[in-house]
């Protein structure tokens, strides 16, 4: 059987490019593949949003007992430099094969945290908490930041953000693998992404069975519309109104124009702020998307 090739553009790719690159060919988790390779150019530059799903969805195929290969087209300012540095390769699974070399991870060790702008990436081990993990990120985005005159209300916002989207690892997700979380501050793109990743259930598939009995209509909604009301309500799988962290995260975020980027086991949601916080209207749905498992949430904040 041939093995599935990947090919990332020549380009600035984020989560929204990747996404268009993982639709042009078969998902290599739900066909039967037994090799998967992923060609990635020199001039592929892979931002947060992109580099943290890319890794999650590497895991899970060699956790799937897939034969994963990444291979990158040389160059000393490429991409393979960057995931180095930002702890890529440390969180990557052994058993996916690098060309043209694995890096040795030294240079992530060594400038770890030298670099206000750039949170590397952070492991969320799924059998232990590490409750220090949100304020390090809060604390880095706070320097990144602080010649914002609101950088207090970001500081607040980005807590609540990353302690309710890392505890989501450990409340609901039943994961098989560990969870990640990172964030870049991008001064030429005046943006700052966050994304925190999991490759456990879906947020849906632990929500619409507590919904049925509770609020059937919201069950039967489609995804796009329920995950709204989600943010909208502060639906859980506790129940309607008693688990608004989600809301929460969308809230602070709206304060600071951001967009969410919702990315379930085989759709994605972008949600745009409007004045009235996030509604039907300014949701874009991709349904029918190659499986990756988990959910996969990032923001983007611009920085003025």
């Amino acid at each position: 059987m041939e093995p599935t090739i990947i090919r990332l553009p020549p380009r600035w790719t984020d989560a929204s490019v990747l996404e268009d690159t993982l639709r042009r060919g078969p998902s290599p988790l739900s066909t039967l593949t037994s090799e998967v390779q992923f060609h990635i150019p020199k001039k592929c530059s892979l931002m947060t949003d992109a580099a943290v799903r890319l890794l999650s969805l590497l895991n899970q195929l060699d956790y799937s007992t897939r034969r994963v290969v990444v291979e990158f087209e040389a160059s000393k300012d490429g991409v393979l430099p960057y995931l180095e540095r930002i702890g890529f390769f440390q969180s990557l699974s052994p058993g996916v094969t690098v060309r043209p070399q694995r890096p040795s991870g030294f240079t992530a060790v060594r400038y770890r945290g030298s670099n206000p702008g750039v949170i590397e990436i952070q492991r969320i081990y799924r059998n232990q908490r590490d409750d220090s993990l949100p304020k390090r990120l809060t604390s880095a985005i706070t320097r990144a930041c602080e010649k914002r005159p609101d950088v207090k209300e970001l500081e607040g916002a980005a807590w609540t953000i990353l302690a309710e989207l890392i505890d989501n690892v450990f409340s609901h997700s039943e994961t098989r693998l560990d969870g990640f979380a990172a964030l870049q501050v991008y001064p030429k793109g005046n943006c700052l992404k966050v994304a925190v990743s999991d490759s456990g259930l879906g947020m849906l598939e632990t929500l619409r069975p507590a919904l049925q009995s509770e609020a059937p209509k919201l069950a039967a909604l489609r995804d796009v519309e329920l995950i709204v009301e989600v943010f909208r309500q502060g639906l859980s799988r506790h129940g309607i109104g008693r688990g608004c962290g989600l809301k929460g995260c969308a809230d602070k975020a709206v304060k600071f124009g951001a967009s969410l980027d919702i990315r379930l086991p085989e759709a994605r949601v972008l949600l745009l702020p409007g004045n009235q916080g996030y509604t039907p209207n300014r949701a874009f749905c991709y349904s029918g998307l190659p499986l990756i498992w988990g959910t996969h949430i990032s923001f983007t904040f611009h920085l003025d």
